[in-house]
């Protein structure tokens, strides 16, 4: 599974780093990103809560090509 924020969306609001901080972490002008290309399996049940909690819809899932 891979994520990303899409930091035009991001609002900074820290949902999805206080959910799974092992994944999202925030950058310098404060908006969240994906500190890991690929997630664990262990970590994918919280990181779908972190999307599913985002209400600004700023955390994707990439698609497989």
């Amino acid at each position: 599974m891979k994520v990303k924020v899409l930091e035009d969306k991001c609002v900074g609001c820290g949902n999805c780093v206080s959910i799974v901080p092992d994944v999202f972490d925030f950058n310098d002008d404060g908006k969240a990103y994906c500190k890991k290309e690929t997630i664990d399996e262990n970590l994918k049940s919280d990181v779908m809560d972190a999307i599913e909690g985002c209400y600004y819809g700023a955390i994707v899932e990439e698609k497989s090509k």
